[in-house]
């Protein structure tokens, strides 16, 4: 399989888009093959290598190229800043994209201006809403239970406490990282009621998921308090929790992708276990819904009963894992049949 083609927002490019293209055509075979939808992935400003959010929807299009194979072409625009977000939208718009999905909160406003100018175009953002969106609007949002994987990983932290008192960074103080914290908070207390847990925030705006040197410092600070394990919902600033950890012999807890394996070699022992969002699996399921004509407007939310919201285990963790992995696997379980149900943003 060839590479997907990626286009950065330079001025000279957004006039003239590229795109990808599983398998080149048979000459004499064009008026016999079924059209290919083409799909648009428009990533928030931090961009690939961030080792989770928008890695992983780089992966799930990736996937989705080499599963379905013929019958899609894909588009990755990597905007430099939250300006070019909407230059990029139009510009996938402009060249005849069947779906096109954008990333991140710092995405809905771009999108809510763009999408009711191309009526014939689907939008979907992964991981905000947009209000009063109904099942004939060209809007689809993705949302994750993000307060359930982070009740796991709550619980996990109070179950390896030694001090009683665990730690968690937020990037951003907005509503999608308040469900982590509410989610924290309530596993963690679902387990020791007493615990303590030490709350800090990176930034107000978007660069408070690109600033590691900042969530070192917090992260410092919350170990210095007491603090032996920290849980980060910060985007790349989550590097600088790992440093922190790693240099103070603490433990971390990662987010979005198996973390474990995205932290320096020397780091990997500190990480305890990951949440893993479910992010390529919501690009992949919009996907084959668009192509399957089933994708209508309105909401999408995964959690723990699709597969997603898990807790990572690999060879690295198990060894730290494996005493406490029973009550973890009970409590999932429990979430899933709602036997526990996890607060949002209280």
């Amino acid at each position: 399989m060839k590479k997907l083609k990626v286009v950065t927002l330079l001025a000279a490019v957004i006039a003239s888009m590229l795109f990808f293209t599983g398998c080149e055509q048979k000459p004499g075979k064009t008026e016999s093959q079924p059209a290919k939808l083409k799909v648009g992935l428009i990533l928030d400003v931090v961009g690939r290598g961030d080792g989770g959010f928008n890695d992983a929807a780089y992966n799930g299009l990736v996937t989705a190229q080499k599963d379905l194979g013929n019958a899609i072409e894909t588009t990755l625009v990597e905007p430099r800043d939250v300006n070019e977000q909407e230059k990029g939208l139009r510009t996938l718009a402009q060249n005849k994209m069947d779906l096109i999905i954008a990333m991140g909160y710092s995405c809905s406003e771009p999108l809510a201006k763009v999408a009711p100018d191309y009526s014939e175009t689907k939008f979907v953002l992964i991981d905000n809403d947009l209000p009063n969106l109904k099942v004939e609007s060209n809007i689809t949002c993705v949302t994750f239970k993000d307060s359930e994987g982070a009740f796991l990983a709550g619980a996990a932290a109070a179950l390896k406490s030694q001090t009683g008192k665990i730690g968690f960074v937020g990037g951003v103080d907005i509503p999608v990282i308040k469900n982590f914290a509410t989610g924290y908070n309530a596993g963690a207390r679902y387990i020791n009621p007493k615990i303590v847990v030490l709350s800090s925030y990176v930034a107000t705006g978007i660069e408070g998921f690109n600033d590691p040197a900042t969530a070192r410092t917090l992260a410092l600070k919350q170990i210095s308090d007491g603090a032996d394990i920290i849980f980060h919902a910060a985007g790349v600033s989550g590097t600088g929790v790992f440093e922190a950890v790693a240099s103070q012999n603490k433990l971390a807890i990662g987010a979005d992708v198996d973390q474990t394996f995205t932290v320096h070699e020397a780091q990997r022992a500190y990480v305890l276990t990951s949440i893993i969002k479910g992010i390529d699996v919501a690009i992949g399921d919009v996907i084959k819904r668009q192509l399957e004509k089933r994708l209508g407007g309105g909401y999408i939310e995964l959690g723990i009963n699709d597969g997603v919201q898990i807790y990572a285990e690999n060879d690295i963790n198990k060894n730290m894992l494996a005493s406490i992995k029973p009550q973890l696997d009970e409590i999932k379980n429990k979430i899933a049949h709602q036997d526990i149900v996890v607060p949002v943003n209280k």
